[in-house]
């Protein structure tokens, strides 16, 4: 290294680089860590260049020590150490002097007095704990800093996380500072955080702080079509994600009376809303979001099945739209009975969108009966149209209509025609009143006492306060239309979810697939739901119940496991007085609805979870994210392995070599093999039990993405029929499955690759050796033409799909089902 080589400081003076000060920085950060310090800082001083500033060099260190992550999970906690005292050192610690200085054009000005008086600025600086910035973790910190912390007008982030949690906390509670600082500590704590539009918006001039819009079709004209276009436009552009119903929209080739003309359908329209989201994007941060339900007896179906695939002609496709289906009981029936399924304009048969349950199914008959039917096709023709862009996109979602309305607290104010962007909200909306949600998670992982117990009583109280909190977003929300205020204030459903069950079950060494895990599910959704509907109504004994609480099922007394006919076992082991709360929420509750476990894709990140109550999807792999790119290891995993003398650097090629996953390596011992299953390696049947076992308490509804590595229409049909069969309100949000040929694994030795596909590896270097012959003799022995065996495949998959459906699900989903009714356990439990 040249001796002129020169660093700018912080405060604009240059001095020589100093291997000295390099290496006293990084032990400094590095305290009571196990890291190489000076051969980070040799690495280091590796990479400068003359006039390198200060804030770079910290920039650099961090990068490099997160590199070093997978070899010891140390180098990932000095990595946050440096990166957050390099922002300590560019802000100031002093939340008033920031908000002054960000000033009116970006701080609300309730913030801004609050910030002005002197003797409340004191109390709020003294409520505040920096030293919490650093159990944020490197991942959390980068992405907080890439989206979430306030720049200001030339784009220089001059927040802190500290600052962010309490700009939050004063914006719901400036009138009221205890409650105020207990959101703060709580959120600082990492025990649960408000959702991201939440984060973004609060305590700004404009606080759109929802996250969710369900949008009805204003009608079928020209001018509802546009008007809805425009509403869907105003809210995407204030961060919120769109579910948008288009059941009522007349099909392909119906008469349009004031011109004499002829519908296209709903595909063009859709083409239009797709551009309208491509265009209009969430608060200059996110790309606008909609997902468009649509009912399968609609007569454009086969080509809105079409939509988002990746072939066919461009004036057909809208791909940057979602899709989903809202099913009735009546088509699941139809398909499992090989029956036939009637089409319908909803222009000529007016209604259908409207009713549900048994209304539905006279009326939809009756139109049967008359000859109305555009078409009657085949209902497993149909399904495995559906299942075929689920296959190559992801999508259709599937809900269901029956199970959406028959187990919801808003069923008294009509039919629920849509869930949202991501499947987890069931509310009512109609063109006067678009459904809006606030959402938080709670962090499951705060919850674990000393690794060996969940603490069920602090998951009430925050339970209580983040409820109470959701409750004050929509007093103070910005609403960027007229129906979704009309809505929220009318109604007041709010979305509690979860984050970090997997980080749990790993904490407490269960077995996903335990009676145990089972059991731990169910219970932290009872006593979930059990505190938000105790707080709401707590708050309706001081603030009114909700406006249309009336003919509710909880003014009758009956709650979401009443519903689902369910006996809670808390209720069983006299846990929780479940009687006294039904008779508390039979006289009033502030809030229609509760409990909505969302995807939590960026808040997790935040707080170092997993996402929502999802299984690990691998235990080893690199996330690209807006924040940068990151090797992302399963610490508990890595934990155990180091504690039991296995872990090495042999081991991590192994797993990477095994895309992620332990199963099959010797070494590992069966218990952690078990243990840290991926989701692709789960029974689907287990994550339906558990989603399940805690939709009894989930009055709205859940984002359940299933996992199939190579999808077929035998194993998608007796999945998706065994969740509608469990009474699932969400059945599916996205497909997941793998693409059929991995990247190559540049960092893999390609001897390890060929012997995992061999199913031959070892963590040992001995039992790695590979002759070259070996490697080359992967070729098939079928000369066949592939695409005409997968055609004769799914020839025979069709015959057969019915009858081994039956054979394999038909015993085990009435038996749960009779467990239901009786009261007997909770449903699905016993698998």
């Amino acid at each position: 290294m040249p001796f002129s080589m020169r660093v700018l400081k912080r405060n604009g003076n240059t001095e020589s680089v100093s291997f000295d000060k390099v290496l006293q920085r990084i032990r400094k950060a590095a305290h009571g860590l196990k890291v190489n310090a000076d051969g980070l800082a040799q690495q280091v001083l590796s990479q400068i260049y003359d006039g390198v500033k200060t804030t770079e060099l910290d920039e650099l260190t961090s990068q490099l020590a997160a590199n070093l992550y997978t070899s010891n999970l140390d180098w990932g906690t000095l990595a946050a150490r440096i990166a957050i005292s390099n922002h300590h050192k560019k802000t100031v610690a002093n939340f008033a002097s920031v908000m002054l200085g960000l000033g009116a054009g970006i701080i609300h000005p309730k913030i801004l007095a609050l910030c002005a008086d002197s003797e409340k600025a004191a109390q709020i600086e003294a409520a505040i704990d920096y030293k919490r910035d650093y159990e944020i973790d490197y991942f959390g910190f980068k992405t907080l800093e890439r989206s979430y912390l306030l720049k200001d007008s030339d784009l220089v982030i001059r927040e802190r996380a500290q600052h962010l949690w309490m700009r939050v906390a004063l914006a719901l509670w400036s009138d009221d500072l205890p409650k105020a600082f207990r959101t703060y500590d709580m959120m600082s704590t990492k025990k649960f955080t408000h959702a991201t539009p939440t984060l973004y918006s609060s305590g700004t001039p404009r606080q759109q702080l929802s996250s969710c819009f369900l949008v009805a079709m204003d009608s079928d004209s020209i001018t509802g079509i546009f008007k809805t276009l425009g509403d869907c436009a105003n809210i995407s552009k204030y961060a919120g994600g769109i579910g948008l119903h288009c059941h009522n929209i007349r099909a392909r080739g119906s008469g349009i009376r004031g011109t004499n003309g002829v519908s296209d359908g709903i595909m063009p329209m859709l083409r239009v809303f797709n551009n309208t989201a491509r265009y209009v994007n969430q608060g200059g941060r996110r790309s606008g979001s909609f997902a468009v339900y649509l009912e399968p007896w609609h007569a454009d179906i086969e080509d809105f099945l079409k939509l988002k695939l990746n072939t066919g002609v461009e004036e057909e496709r809208a791909r940057d739209l979602f899709y989903a289906l809202w099913i009735s009981d009546l088509f699941m029936e139809r398909v499992e009975q090989a029956g036939e399924w009637s089409l319908f304009c909803p222009d000529e048969c007016p209604g259908l969108a409207d009713v549900w349950g048994d209304a539905f199914r006279s009326l939809y008959m009756k139109y049967e009966s008359e000859g109305k039917a555009r078409k009657r096709v085949s209902a497993q023709k149909l399904w495995f149209l559906i299942l075929d862009a689920q296959m190559e996109t992801g999508t259709p979602y599937l809900c269901y209509k029956d199970a959406a309305n028959g187990k919801s607290n808003q069923q008294n104010l009509g039919t629920i025609k849509s869930s949202n962007l991501c499947s987890e909200i069931i509310q009512y909306s109609s063109p006067d009143e678009t459904a809006v949600c606030n959402l938080a998670s709670l962090s499951l992982p705060a919850f674990v006492k000393d690794g060996c117990s969940f603490d069920f009583d602090e998951l009430r109280r925050v339970t209580a306060v983040a409820i109470e909190n959701l409750n004050r977003v929509i007093d103070i929300n910005y609403y960027p239309t007229v129906e979704t205020e009309r809505s929220n204030m009318r109604h007041r459903p709010v979305g509690l979810g979860v984050q970090g069950l997997a980080d749990v079950f790993a904490m407490l060494k269960m077995d996903w697939e335990s009676p145990a895990a089972a059991e731990l599910n169910q219970l932290i959704f009872e006593h979930m739901y059990y505190a938000a509907v105790e707080t709401s109504a707590q708050l309706a004994e001081v603030q009114g119940s909700y406006s249309t609480f009336a003919g509710s099922p909880a003014s009758q007394g009956r709650l979401q496991p009443d519903l689902w006919k369910v006996m809670p076992l808390t209720e069983k082991a006299c846990k929780l007085d479940w009687a006294s709360l039904r008779e508390k929420a039979s006289k009033g509750l502030r809030n229609s609805l509760l409990i909505a476990p969302m995807p939590t894709a960026s808040t997790s990140q935040i707080l170092g979870n997993n996402e929502c109550f999802e299984p690990f999807t691998s235990n080893l792999y690199t996330r690209r994210t807006l924040a940068g790119e990151f090797i992302i290891i399963n610490k508990y995993l890595m934990a155990e392995l180091v504690e039991r003398g296995i872990w090495s650097e042999d081991m991590k090629q192994e797993i990477v070599a095994r895309n992620g996953s332990v199963q099959g390596i010797s070494e590992i011992p069966s218990d952690i093999q078990a243990r840290y299953k991926t989701a692709w390696e789960m029974k689907q049947r287990i994550l339906i039990d558990m989603a399940a076992g805690r939709g009894a308490f989930i009055d709205q509804s859940q984002s359940l993405n299933l996992f199939v590595a190579d999808p077929n229409y035998a194993k998608l049909t007796s999945m998706h029929f065994y969740g509608w069969k469990a009474g699932l309100k969400t059945g599916c949000y996205y497909l997941r499955t793998k693409a059929p040929v991995m990247a190559q694994k540049f960092t893999v030795d390609p001897r390890l690759l060929a012997a995992v596909a061999k199913g031959t590896t070892s963590s040992s270097n001995d039992q790695r050796k590979q002759d070259d012959e070996d490697n080359e003799s992967e070729s098939s022995d079928d000369d066949e033409d592939p695409a005409e065996k997968e055609k004769e495949k799914k020839r025979q998959e069709r015959k057969e799909l019915l009858d081994r459906l039956a054979a394999e699900y038909e015993k085990e989903a009435e038996k749960a089902k009779a467990a239901a009714y009786s009261g007997e356990g909770c449903l699905m439990c016993s698998g």
